[in-house]
């Protein structure tokens, strides 16, 4: 037996007496089994091919979760796409520039004729055709057109005709069912000018607006010219206010892009066409309620040149639709003529696929707002009911990050309208902006299930907006300001009669 100094054990029987820790494995001495140890078992966890370790949802919940992902993606899209198209105008001094109107305008060398189109306008039409008649250009003729059911707005145009003999011709309409294209259409018949101008009857329109218009033809040898539109009455109603800024970004820097992407929806007024291109077009889609939209189409996808501009002192103004019931039917006609423009396929012949994207994902819109008011209730429910996983929570509010940066450009936007515009700009209307961005959304998109629905079921009856002159009891706006963006110095608004 082998023996140790003296005070110690012998090896064998310590390593008996004091094992070791159990989470460190230890060799058995020789002649010991290895003690039995009772492993639990460790959950597995799904991975991908790649070793990315996967959530474990139930199928369910892969197809839920997936499709409220794919759908805060899409949204976050729309609002930047939007947001860019808002952008375009104010990327550079340059930009900004090439909007306008030439400070310096050439001589004039085109003959105008302008039509104006009125149905049951008795209250705004004769002011509109006054003031279309103070146009400083040399060479125009005005025909005003009227419904034989109008009596009342007919009367109202006889006798604006009497007051310029020279400038102002009756033209009266018996089509039926009646809406603006046929009315325009019926007009063309009569027209002399080589540049046929569209405005509507309650338009406030710049006295020198033609020769500026004409210059631009010459400078720049386009078909189209559209000049800019602006509603004015902003502090009318919670709604106003948004469709104010609406049309402000719309014509101030959107349509730019449009032009410059060779695809653009014309406005409905203070658009101006060669009469080459008009007779070309054969005038303007009666079936459509977007006649000014599908006409853009159409000289789009022939290669047709559009120049926009857009200067405060010289665009056309508006006002908003006096109700929201007037307003919402609008939009309805709006949206469903985009939905016509888009099955007739006219888009489809524009050269490029880059532009032929641009007209698809422009007049596809309305299905879009379609889909987005159908699922406001549907994301509420998911929000107040279902518990998602925080990775799927924080890609929801991915459309808050450009939808809030678009709220600070519209509000500086609405600083600058005041600006430009001379109007006061109060606290409280930068709090209907904000509070109202919610609500005027949700209506926008009401108003586009409605326009699928009326397009799915056949209805294609025009709803006309009507009108009150609100925009000309507004304080007329003078002098000059001054564009901080760009240190660049924009007129503003000419005189305006008090009315």
């Amino acid at each position: 037996m082998i023996t140790t100094p003296t005070g110690f054990a012998p090896l064998r029987l310590r390593a008996q007496a004091t094992p070791e820790p159990l989470l460190t494995p230890v060799a058995p001495a020789p002649g010991q089994q290895a003690p039995e140890v009772t492993e639990s078992p460790m959950p597995v966890q799904q991975t991908a091919p790649s070793g990315v370790v996967l959530p474990d949802w139930s199928v369910g919940e892969w197809f839920g979760y997936s499709g409220i992902i794919a759908l805060a993606l899409v949204l976050t899209a729309i609002a930047v796409t939007t947001l860019w198209w808002m952008l375009h105008a104010w990327r550079s001094a340059d930009d900004l520039r090439a909007t306008q109107f030439s400070a310096s305008p050439r001589p004039s060398r085109h003959r105008f004729t302008l039509l104006v189109p009125g149905r049951h306008e008795e209250e705004v039409m004769g002011q509109t055709l006054d003031r279309l008649a103070q146009q400083d250009h040399p060479d125009f003729e005005i025909i005003a057109i009227v419904g034989h059911d109008d009596p009342g707005t007919e009367l109202v145009v006889r006798e604006a005709a009497a007051r310029h003999p020279d400038l102002i011709t009756v033209v009266v309409d018996d089509s039926v069912p009646k809406n603006k294209p046929k009315a325009l259409n019926r007009a063309l018949q009569f027209a002399t000018g080589d540049i046929v101008g569209v405005f509507d009857a309650e338009d406030e329109v710049h006295p020198g607006l033609l020769t500026v218009v004409d210059s631009k033809f010459q400078e720049t040898g386009a078909d189209v010219v559209q000049g800019g539109v602006q509603l004015m009455n902003f502090e009318t109603t919670w709604w106003s206010l948004r469709n104010v800024l609406e049309y402000y970004f719309w014509f101030r820097s959107r349509l730019h892009f449009h032009a410059r992407s060779k695809f653009i929806p014309l406005g409905g007024n203070t658009v101006f066409v060669t009469r080459d291109r008009l007779e070309w077009s054969r005038g303007w889609d009666d079936q459509c309620l977007a006649e000014d939209c599908e006409l853009g189409v159409r000289l789009s996808s022939d290669g047709a040149k559009v120049a926009v501009a857009y200067n405060p002192e010289y665009v056309t103004r508006e006002e908003t639709p006096p109700t929201l019931t007037s307003l919402y039917k609008q939009r309805t006609r709006w949206n469903q003529g985009f939905l016509q423009v888009l099955g007739k396929g006219e888009w489809k012949k524009l050269p490029t696929l880059r532009q032929r994207m641009y007209a698809r994902y422009l007049l596809n819109m309305p299905f879009i707002q379609a889909a987005t008011g159908l699922l406001i209730p549907i994301s509420i429910v998911f929000i107040l009911l279902v518990k998602v996983p925080t990775v799927v929570a924080l890609v929801t509010f991915l459309p808050l990050i450009p939808t809030v940066v678009t709220l600070v450009v519209e509000a500086a936007g609405l600083a600058e309208f005041g600006r430009v515009y001379g109007r006061k700009v109060r606290v409280r209307d930068y709090a209907r902006l904000v509070l109202g961005l919610v609500p005027y959304q949700a209506f926008l998109a009401a108003a586009a299930v409605r326009s699928v629905v009326r397009q799915l079921r056949g209805d294609g009856s025009w709803e006309k907006t009507e009108h009150t002159g609100a925009h000309r009891d507004s304080p007329a706006a003078d002098g000059a300001a001054r564009d901080r963006g760009s240190d660049e110095l924009i007129a503003v608004a000419a005189s305006e009669e008090s009315k």
